[in-house]
This record gives structure tokens, C-alpha cells and sequence, in this order.
């Protein structure tokens, strides 16, 4: 038996409950930009994914007018750090609504690090950092994704392996449902299957049919 949910019916606030809870696990952009009067603000957006290969294109959503997005509109760049597990109660904290004069960076006592390409700071305590140059912004309703170029990408030495990084020493976070955030857990390894090499179907022979 399932249950049914209209969202015509139940409105804004009952979906999107709905909706962060089963749309699991979603990763953090732990979105740095600067004001066009200077100030640095720091924002965590759980909405964000890789939009495009070539050129490199993420993005991520501001549900409803933020710091972040009226920061990259003005200056036309932003960096995404990625959500380390042992910051998670400053990647919270920087989700607490500041005044646009406030910094999260000083508000918090997060450490900034200059950017090489791009105005906005790193997250100087973050293994991953993404510059990325304003490519456009599509509004849907109540909120706006904004896609930006990726023009430059560092990584702490620490979290490579072999010159990659590894998601175990990355450690990154994800948003889950209500107040719910997760941590990495197992991680499941395994190749993807060509055509050519197709005999029963996926996983038979290891028994995950």
C-alpha cells in the first residue's frame, strides 16, 4: 500500500518537506562570495550537482533571494567548498541567517584562504575548493539556479591518492530530510558492464540481481 501526495493540494512547505526527504543523500555546496561592497559570505546550498562536462558547469539553487545568489549576480563568481564531516557544526552554523553586513567567516571564526582565479575566498579547513565564474541563472517559481564555470580546482594533497581524490579522506557531508545530515558511509565499488560483456544480466554473478 502506498500512500499519495498531491502537492497542488498540500501546498509549498508539506512538498518540500516531502521532497528534501526522499531526494537523499544530496551533497553540500558550501557556496564563498563577496559582496559587491566586499563583505565575504559563506552558505551552505544542498541543491547543487555537475551540470556539463566540457566546458566544466556546476550548479547549485538559492530557494528564494540569498546572500549567495545577490553576491554572484553582482560580481559574476563564487566558490564551492566541499562540506568536510569534522566542520559539520560550522557548515551548519553558516546556514544561520546573517545579516548581509555580517561574514559568515568572521561570525563563525572560519579561515579564509585567497582564491587563485576567482574574488570570493576559500574555505581555507576545506579539502576541495571550486572557482567558478558566473555562466548564467535560469528562475524557477521561488527559486534561481545559478551554473558556474568551474575555472580552477584545488585539492589538499591529503585527500589524493594516486593523484585523485579519494572519497575517504575527503569525508564529505550530505543533507538528508528535516534536520537530518549524513556522514559517509560504506562505500560500494563496481565496474560498469559493456554491451560486449553482457551474458545474464547485472550483478548475477555476484549475486545482487
Amino acid at each position: 500500500m502506498r500512500i499519495e501526495f498531491d502537492p497542488g493540494a498540500m501546498g509549498r512547505n508539506p512538498f518540500y518537506k516531502i521532497l528534501t526527504s526522499v531526494v537523499v543523500p544530496r551533497p553540500i555546496a558550501w557556496v564563498s562570495t563577496t559582496s559587491a561592497d566586499g563583505t565575504d559570505n559563506l552558505a551552505p546550498h544542498s541543491f547543487f550537482t555537475v551540470s556539463c562536462v566540457d566546458p566544466p558547469v556546476v550548479q547549485f539553487t538559492s530557494v528564494g533571494r540569498k546572500d549567495s545568489l545577490r553576491n554572484v549576480e553582482a560580481t559574476g563568481s563564487f566558490v564551492v567548498n566541499l562540506a568536510p564531516e569534522h566542520l559539520f557544526e560550522q557548515i551548519n552554523a553558516t546556514g544561520t541567517d546573517f545579516p548581509p553586513a555580517i561574514s559568515e567567516f568572521d561570525a563563525v571564526g572560519i579561515a579564509r584562504e585567497p582564491s587563485l582565479r576567482v574574488k570570493p575566498p576559500r574555505v581555507a579547513a576545506s579539502p576541495v575548493a571550486l572557482e567558478c565564474e558566473l555562466h548564467s541563472t535560469t528562475r524557477f517559481g521561488d527559486s534561481t539556479v545559478v551554473f558556474g564555470r568551474v575555472v580552477h580546482a584545488a585539492v589538499t594533497e591529503s585527500a589524493l591518492a594516486d593523484g585523485h581524490p579519494e572519497i575517504t579522506r575527503l569525508r564529505p557531508l550530505a543533507r538528508l530530510g528535516k534536520d537530518e545530515w549524513g556522514a559517509l558511509g560504506d562505500v560500494l565499488e563496481i565496474s560498469r558492464i559493456r554491451y560486449a560483456d553482457w551474458d545474464d544480466g547485472p550483478g548475477r554473478s555476484a549475486g545482487t540481481a
